[in-house]
């Protein structure tokens, strides 16, 4: 399949698919509406996490200090109530077990990734905060991406404030952090890039991006979904390859699940995923 049947074959999806394509550090291969604007989903999460890398690398926060395991957070609008999560909406009931405990940064950061707790990550941005998080976004380059708000913070959402990203600024995210990792980066520390990848390779949610690769290939990444949105950002370590980063974005009636579950725009982002990876020795 060439690119223009890639191009054609997406075409016929309602609604928008986006695409961004191409090896560490060089131009795109492939793109389409790579800069169109989608509701964030949890891709934002990898924004978040890296903040609170560089929060610790600059000595204003430590990884392993214990912070309370709490459920009432700051609303994003100004003079709006505190506002919580719902646990039936979140994917770890391992964070809420510790639900008026006490967490590790690191480890409540490392759930907000590989199991896309939504508690987690409204805790850790308590403590790096959004502007923290919008400073991520500017150092690698992100050009249309924001993330104004937590998660489940209804107050702001109707307000207008939002979390949004391209495929053209998630791909310029992960990739700046995986070439960080061993040069100094942009974001942090060739060894907190490294750190922030591991995080990504442990990935739980494997149904969409990962899924259209062979089983056992290395792929760093984080996914996002509501209904009516599924996103899902990579980057994927072939062993007989460059490495190359991926990120596709559809706001289609594809995704029909509120849940981490298999549905068509999982099976289409792995469609697309599979093809890239058919042509990853010419990319």
């Amino acid at each position: 399949m060439t690119w223009d049947d890639l191009d054609a074959h997406l075409d016929r999806v309602p609604g928008t698919v986006s695409a961004y394509v191409c090896r560490l550090d060089a131009p795109p291969t492939w793109t389409r509406h790579a800069d169109a604007g989608h509701y964030a989903a949890s891709t934002m999460k990898v924004g978040v996490l890296t903040a609170l890398h560089r929060a610790a690398e600059a000595g204003t926060l430590e990884l392993d200090a214990d912070v309370p395991v709490v459920n009432e957070f700051d609303s994003a609008q100004p003079g709006a109530p505190r506002f919580s999560c719902a646990q039936h909406y979140d994917n770890d009931d391992a964070v809420w077990d510790r639900l008026g405990g006490t967490a590790p940064l690191r480890w409540l950061a490392e759930r907000m990734i590989v199991r896309s707790s939504n508690l987690a990550t409204n805790l850790v941005i308590g403590h790096v905060g959004l502007p923290a998080v919008a400073e991520v976004w500017r150092l690698a380059g992100a050009r249309n991406s924001v993330t104004g708000r937590g998660i489940e913070d209804f107050a702001a959402r109707e307000a207008g404030i939002t979390n949004t990203v391209t495929a053209a600024d998630l791909a310029a995210l992960l990739g700046a952090l995986t070439s960080g990792a061993t040069t100094p980066g942009r974001l942090a520390s060739p060894a907190g890039c490294a750190a922030m990848l591991d995080v990504l390779l442990a990935q739980e949610h494997r149904e969409d991006l990962a899924a259209g690769l062979p089983e056992g290939t290395r792929v760093a990444l984080k996914n996002g979904w509501v209904r009516g949105v599924r996103h899902s950002v990579g980057v994927v370590l072939p062993d007989d390859a460059p490495s190359y980063v991926i990120a596709v974005c559809t706001t289609t009636d594809l995704a029909d699940s509120d849940e981490g579950v298999v549905d068509d725009a999982c099976r289409l982002i792995a469609h697309v995923s599979a093809q890239v990876w058919a042509a990853r020795h010419r990319l």
